[in-house]
């Protein structure tokens, strides 16, 4: 996900902020949902039918808790549910504080699948966004992350329970429908309506299930190993937006060569409403509507979302403390993909400024990148989550080189596509592919706020021809341990050299013929690190 506004993030979820979340279930495992959706041009009203496959992996379960919030009365907002089957068998339910509880016929066998079908509609409050558009056209987007699929969907709202899952949508003709998967109907009603199905194949987290209907100008452009890109914009957006998605046949060339086949049936990238900037919807990637310029402006934010399919989506984080798993690695493979297209320099200028932005983010919030004190996602979309993920992934890189690195990727991702992975799954492949324990990189980095803020001082004793740099932790609390990199500089020559500092005070000492002119630290900024001068 890309934010248009980080700041305003919290304020947008305020009325999440106190939400308990319903996680996955020992024993219980949703499979499959058929979200059968009908929607209309005379209310904002929706009616639905989700039928759900569950499989129970327990003997004994005798309940079902699903989200889906609940209206406070017949023409209040919310969902209200008409009637609920289990197998064709009509069942008791409670519906109550946003919480629909099924009561099962019978208890649970071990290894056993149940289908139910749940009937409901209403008025969502929020998670199906039904608006004009920028043009004055009416317009429906789903827009769950993080768990707001509740406001309009019965689910396990929660990326622990991933399942595969079809959108039925009957809605007026003059409507175009995308969402996850592959098109697998459509076809004309009675009434001047039209029946589309969209299927996707693969487990995905609720965050990212998704379906949008407007009226588009859809353009094929063509595939990559096999995998269908598609553009779909307003049409008044029409020539912009087919300029401005064109780089997403490179991007995602790019990203499938170096990480591993791409998890979807196709790849979509669709002008909506959605609050964010980029939302990642998996197959199904959805804009804000302003973000389409034809100057190619969000050219980062169309590579963040694309790195999303792989991770956040196919890899996706077992819980909200992990949500850098999911952020940090768009953000940073979106500045490889642009490093690929525009050179070592530009990776270097933009993750200065990350640096930047991440010294000061732990000024005002002193917290760890994996930060379990909060059960708020919203609370978690931060700059730790972004920028200072995206720089735990440099430091990984430069620490254990190329080569392992995206050795380590590829087995992190080939083990947990379509799955949950947590940051120590993270690091165990890193450390396989490396060969080398990183137990330490990843407890300082991930686990304990802040970084190191360096004072450097240098000097040349003639006499023995030796150079002398002492390098100071200035922070609070014990010394971080990391390689430096250090360009002494003499006259036009240069001399790289790298260091391990460990300590609170290391003194390093080199043979040099004469004094530096100048001494640059971290030259090629691969260290997150705070430099206080000497004074």
């Amino acid at each position: 996900m890309r934010l248009r506004v980080l700041i305003v993030v919290c304020s947008l979820f305020c009325a999440f902020a106190q939400e308990r979340v319903v996680a996955q279930v020992a024993g219980v495992d949703v499979l499959d949902y058929e979200f059968r959706i009908a929607v209309d041009d005379a209310s904002d009203r929706i009616e639905g039918e989700t039928l759900i496959t569950v499989r129970f992996d327990r003997a004994g379960v005798e309940r079902l808790t699903l989200d889906l919030v609940t209206a406070a009365g017949p023409r209040e907002p919310g969902m209200q549910v008409a009637g609920v089957r289990e197998n064709d068998r009509t069942i008791r339910f409670e519906h109550a504080a946003d919480r629909l509880v099924l009561h099962l016929s019978s208890p649970s066998q071990a290894a056993e699948e149940r289908r139910f079908s749940i009937s409901y509609g209403g008025i969502p409050v929020d998670g199906l966004i039904i608006a004009k558009n920028r043009h004055g056209n009416r317009t429906f987007f789903g827009d769950n992350w993080p768990n707001r699929a509740r406001n309009w969907l019965p689910t396990i709202d929660h990326p622990s329970d991933k399942a595969t899952c079809a959108f039925v949508i009957t809605a007026p003709n003059h409507y175009q429908v995308i969402a996850n998967g592959r098109l697998v109907e459509e076809t004309d009603l009675p009434g001047e309506r039209r029946r589309t199905t969209w299927r996707t194949d693969a487990p995905l987290p609720t965050k990212v299930m998704v379906f949008g209907a407007a009226r588009f100008a859809v353009r094929y452009e063509g595939e990559v190993a096999d995998v269908p890109v598609q553009t779909w914009v307003y049409p008044e957006d029409r020539d912009d937006g087919f300029y401005d998605f064109a780089v997403a046949m490179d991007m995602l060339r790019y990203f499938d060569n170096r990480i591993g086949s791409f998890p979807y049936a196709k790849l979509a990238n669709v002008q909506s409403k959605t609050r964010y900037g980029g939302m990642e919807n998996a197959g199904a990637i959805f804009y804000n509507e302003n973000a389409i310029t034809g100057e190619r402006s969000n050219e980062s934010t169309v590579a963040h979302e694309i790195a999303h399919q792989w991770f956040g989506d196919s890899v996706t984080e077992a819980d909200w403390p992990h949500i850098w798993l999911s952020e940090g690695f768009a953000t940073y493979f979106a500045e490889l993909y642009l490093e690929h297209a525009y050179g070592r320099s530009r990776l270097v200028a933009d993750m200065a400024e990350a640096r930047e932005a991440v010294i000061r983010f732990f000024r005002r919030s002193p917290t760890p990148l994996v930060d379990t004190r909060t059960d708020d996602p919203n609370q978690l979309l931060n700059t730790n989550s972004y920028q200072k993920g995206g720089w735990v992934l440099h430091m990984l890189r430069g620490l254990i080189g190329d080569d392992a690195f995206w050795i380590g990727i590829r087995s992190y991702y080939a083990t947990h596509r379509d799955a949950n992975a947590t940051s120590d799954d993270l690091r165990q492949a890193m450390e396989q592919a490396a060969g080398q324990e990183l137990g330490w990189f990843f407890d300082q980095w991930l686990y304990r706020p802040g970084q190191p803020k360096l004072r450097v001082t240098h000097g040349y004793d003639a006499a023995n021809k030796q150079l002398t740099v002492t390098v100071a932790q200035r922070q609070a609390g014990a010394p971080f341990r990391f390689p430096l990199d250090l360009d002494l500089v003499t006259g036009g020559d240069v001399r790289r050299e790298r260091v391990l500092v460990d300590q609170a005070e290391h003194t390093f000492r080199f043979e040099l013929d004469r004094p530096i002119t100048e001494l640059v630290v971290d030259p090629d900024v691969a260290l997150l690190m705070e430099l206080d001068p000497a004074r």
